[in-house]
């Protein structure tokens, strides 16, 4: 068995699951999310992309439904021991198998909590499994209750996230040499995730992000390199991932002299950022970083230019994303608590003047002042 953690680990988070499945009186959680499946067990895998599901009753008891393509990967990598195989075959259908399998553990009638907002569930999932469920059991939508379990680390999941920023600290190590007149992104792009890999981390959970000249003001990925001329922007985001622990980072990069524009959207970066360490501490929630954020920009005329969201919570994730699902967005109510691993970014994109500018990384929360994890500083980055 290869197991991230101690097994004293893996047994502490099954029992505040299931202390919060008392709480919402309920008798049995399917989950669907390959982060919640992993966070409880250790189970490591891609497979999530098939049908699978863990079931894990009020009394602590899992039983895995997956292909067999992953009986072994769950044997190896988690502490699931009771493992259901479903049967590739034409017209399968996994929902019949789960309902007969749910019989057997005696869940007839029984208040089940399912994860539906997941990259595991399709919606053809789902409309299966409600078929089947409908009328054999209590549905309850629970797709944040291990989600929100998440959100504050232990000790060993701290250790994760900060051996993940020192590999997102090399990746921009790596690539700095490289960023320069003439430099090829693609061999940015490589040295970059060469140096996580080559330290011991893993693929993060999305391509990293990268984009000059016109491209540097989109912040998702897309295909096609170009070199970097003598005057130009390089948009980066990326992320350091150990035992699929994240810890972000982001930069827009000007080669050759900065223009006016770019030194005076990097400042309204700083002190937002700046701003949001004041805020980024119990007492305070997720709302009102991104009133911060929103305040500072708007206060510069840049309302029309930043986005509606300005970070979200990181911890273990797998494809397609390393976000969770708490973002700094407006109106967010999350209370802000020590130990969350908060990734912050100020994106400011001109598209009237093409200029590009971007500036975060990761915290981690404490008592009072957060704590940057990177050891670069935020100053602006040119080459």
């Amino acid at each position: 068995m290869a197991l991230q953690f101690e097994p004293s680990e893996y047994s502490d988070r099954l029992a505040r699951l299931t202390a919060a499945m008392a709480e919402q009186k309920l008798d049995a959680v399917l989950l669907f999310a390959q982060e919640s499946m992993y966070w409880l067990t250790g189970y490591d895998t891609f497979g999530y992309c098939f049908f699978q599901t863990l079931v894990v009753k009020a009394d602590g008891s899992m039983t895995l439904l997956t292909r067999s393509a992953d009986l072994r990967q769950a044997k190896h990598t988690s502490t699931i021991e009771n493992v259901v195989v479903w049967v590739d075959r034409v017209n399968a259908d996994p929902s019949v198998d789960l309902r007969n399998l749910l019989s057997e553990m005696d869940l007839l009638g029984a208040r089940i909590g399912i994860e539906y907002d997941t990259h595991g569930m399709t919606g053809r999932v789902a409309r299966l499994l409600d078929n089947q469920l409908t009328n054999f059991c209590e549905i309850v939508d629970a797709s944040y209750l291990v989600s929100e379990l998440r959100l504050v680390k232990s000790p060993a999941e701290i250790a994760c996230v900060e051996r993940a920023a020192t590999l997102a600290d090399d990746a921009l190590d790596a690539a700095l040499p490289l960023i320069k007149a003439g430099g090829d992104e693609a061999a940015i792009l490589a040295a970059m995730q060469g140096a996580i890999l080559a330290s011991g981390g893993d693929y993060p959970a999305n391509e990293f992000i990268i984009g000059s000249g016109a491209d540097a003001l989109l912040c998702r990925y897309k295909a096609g390199r170009r070199r970097l001329s003598d005057k130009d922007q390089l948009t980066l985001e990326w992320a350091g991932a150990a035992a699929h622990y994240h810890a972000a980072m982001m930069r827009t990069i000007v080669i050759g002299e900065p223009s006016p524009r770019h030194r005076e959207l990097y400042s309204a970066c700083y002190q937002a950022i700046k701003a949001i360490e004041e805020v980024l501490r119990p007492g305070y929630t997720f709302g009102d970083v991104f009133d911060t954020h929103a305040r500072i920009m708007d206060e510069r005329g840049l309302a029309r230019h930043r986005l509606n969201a300005c970070g979200y919570s990181l911890g273990a994730r797998f494809s397609p994303s390393w976000m969770e699902h708490q973002m700094f967005h407006t109106g967010n109510t999350q209370e802000i608590r020590p130990d969350m691993s908060l990734f912050v970014h100020m994106i400011i994109m001109d598209s009237e003047r093409e200029t590009a500018m971007t500036l975060g990384h990761t915290y981690l929360t404490t008592a009072a002042a957060p704590r940057p994890l990177s050891r670069h500083g935020l100053e602006l980055l040119v080459r």
